[in-house]
């Protein structure tokens, strides 16, 4: 039986509280990582080539729906010169 995109998306179910939860970790994992190093959210701004802070600032708070994109967490572990699987270490 050939399943359709349709029958894997009813399977699929998560709680939108715990996903904001498991986002909000990524980005205190992050803060504390570039914080140990040294590193103001403006300098990671600026390694990643933005001219502000509202992204950093915003993943690493949580604010509203502000989140990291897998492009940000590789340039991001590049930038802190860490594995990226450290940013999923908050168990």
């Amino acid at each position: 039986m050939k399943k359709t995109l349709e029958h894997f998306q009813q399977e699929i179910e998560y709680d939108s509280t715990e996903m904001r939860a498991f986002f909000l970790c990524v980005g205190r994992r992050i803060q504390a990582i570039r914080k140990k190093k040294g590193i103001s959210q403006l300098e990671l701004s600026n390694m990643l080539g933005f001219k502000s802070t509202s992204l950093i600032a915003g993943a690493e708070s949580g604010y509203h729906n502000i989140k990291f994109s897998l492009e940000h967490l590789y340039k991001i572990s590049k930038a802190l010169n860490v594995s990226i699987k450290e940013f999923f270490d908050f168990e």
